[in-house]
């Protein structure tokens, strides 16, 4: 995810959190989570998500509520007298669990649901939920549903993902999801992964898409609008696909060209692409932000546009996005304090590709000089890049602070620098391969690096990744912390580039 220039200022966890699930029947319902240190209530125990069934009717109003059945397919891991899922913002009509139907009930974010029968561990169990989702925002529930000038589209990192379906909302539990939207013919509706049915009757279309890889709920996306769908081939041959405002579709095409191009780049940096499919969704929409949400990511049409922005500004922020697929998506965190292996990421291969394809000297190190001058400031507003601050009261999405961009790429520098360009580039292809398709920690990156390099690293991640002050940059001795901006003037951190957007993802 990615600031835009005015929003600038934007498993073990399961095992320890397993044994509140085991609840009496009669007591009463009470939110649950997988202990986050930065979203205690996010997420559920007990249960395993395989797969999602989002079944949507749009109505043609984006601020009427749409009727919606979600269907969860679920390994219980522990016996269960109640399961909480994830929903705080429709109302729910019935609930089933295995045909039978359910009681249930809200509490805080959760809906907890109370079956027939106990579920022992390793039950197999499906979850029907009826219900709607509303695309108009409640008091402080900013992100899911996100309101364009012809229609919807999703924004739901970090913890929005249950403002718009059930579900179990930490990224820790990736599942498969087949998404069906209903509509009037009118409009178009595209989802995550690849089109699996068309259906026409009585003046609206039904729209099937199902992924081939497991996702995080956070990641899911489903546009309808009066839009154009795009499609072009990749490297080998992938389908890429891009969702445009139908009336804008020849002033982007410009811009959307260059994706295979910058597919094939990142592969030539990190290996093979990981999903079945990409695009961009260029919604029609004042968000703030770019978003990596799986196979589809979602740009503010308006970044394309407005010619304050220079062009290789743009290609890198496309660049940023189209990273996230290898570094988010397919390998998803373990827990949000993980962060920053996403946006680190995708903000190294967004300043390369600046550096190699953008002209005008726009280069990594001076880049992450800059951020070097920034460093402490940013660690002492929002906390190492590894053990960022917990999220502002009523601010969630504010986890999302430099630390965990620039600063943390500035980590990678510092790793590239000590252990050699060539143990980095290794570290970087084995990291995408060996996590394909699940999540990973901190740790798992830092035990990674330790062995492709063959040294123990336990001091310099310890200092880069959770200290208060920054350490001196290995090779760049001379580089120094900027001074704090004198009284009277602005204190905004000078940058080689323009600010960078934010990019959930």
């Amino acid at each position: 995810m990615l600031l835009t220039p005015r929003a600038r200022l934007k498993s073990a966890l399961l095992a320890s959190a397993v044994s509140v699930c085991l609840l009496a029947a009669s007591a009463p319902a009470v939110p649950l989570g997988v202990g986050d240190r930065l979203f205690p209530y996010l997420g559920n125990p007990g249960y395993d998500v395989a797969s999602y069934d989002l079944a949507l009717v749009y109505g043609g109003a984006n601020d009427k509520p749409l009727q919606a059945v979600t269907t969860i397919d679920a390994w219980t891991t522990t016996d269960l007298d109640r399961i909480n899922l994830d929903f705080a913002h429709g109302k729910v009509e019935s609930v089933e669990v295995d045909g039978a139907t359910a009681a249930f009930a809200s509490a805080g974010d959760d809906l907890v649901v109370t079956p027939q029968k106990s579920l022992p561990a390793g039950s197999w169990v499906r979850i029907t939920v009826r219900h709607t989702s509303d695309p108009v925002s409640a008091d402080g529930q900013d992100g899911g549903w996100v309101k364009t000038a012809d229609g919807l589209a999703m924004a739901n990192q970090a913890d929005a993902a249950h403002l718009v379906f059930p579900c179990n909302d930490h990224p820790s539990d990736k599942a498969m999801f087949t998404i069906r939207v209903t509509a009037p013919d009118a409009y178009t509706a595209v989802a995550n992964g690849l089109p699996t049915g068309v259906a026409r009757a009585g003046g609206s279309t039904t729209w099937t898409y199902r992924t081939q890889h497991p996702m995080a709920t956070e990641l899911a996306q489903v546009s309808i609008g009066r839009s154009t769908v795009v499609h072009r081939e990749g490297p080998h041959a992938l389908p890429v696909r891009d969702v445009v405002p139908t009336k804008d579709r020849a002033a982007l095409e410009p811009w959307l060209k260059k994706t295979p191009a910058q597919i094939a780049w990142m592969e030539g940096k990190v290996g093979p692409y990981p999903f079945e499919t990409y695009g961009l969704l260029m919604a029609d929409a004042s968000t703030g932000f770019e978003l990596e949400t799986q196979t589809l990511s979602l740009f503010e049409k308006d970044l394309f546009t407005e010619p304050a922005y220079p062009k290789w500004y743009v290609e890198s922020i496309m660049v940023h996005e189209l990273s996230h697929q290898w570094f988010g998506d397919s390998v998803s965190p373990r827990t949000w304090s993980d962060l920053w292996l996403n946006e680190g990421h995708a903000t190294w291969y967004e300043a390369l590709y600046a550096e190699e394809k953008g002209g005008g000297g726009h280069t990594l190190e001076a880049r992450m000089k800059a951020a070097y001058g920034a460093s402490d400031r940013w660690r002492a507003s929002g906390g190492p890049p590894a053990s960022p601050k917990a999220p502002n009261p009523g601010q969630k999405i504010s986890i999302f602070r430099p630390n965990v961009y620039d600063g943390a790429a500035l980590v990678l520098y510092a790793l590239r620098q000590e252990i050699g360009r060539a143990a980095f580039e290794h570290l970087e292809r084995a990291w995408v391969h060996n996590h394909r398709d699940a999540t990973a920690s901190t740790a798992d990156f830092e035990r990674l690096a330790q062995e492709i390099s063959g040294r123990d690293l336990t001091r310099f991640f310890k200092d880069w990744l959770y200290g208060a002050k920054t350490p001196t940059m290995p090779g760049h001795p001379d580089w120094k912390q900027a001074p704090p901006a004198a009284k009277g003037e602005p204190k905004a951190v000078p940058k080689v580039a323009p600010p960078a957007r934010r990019s959930a993802e």
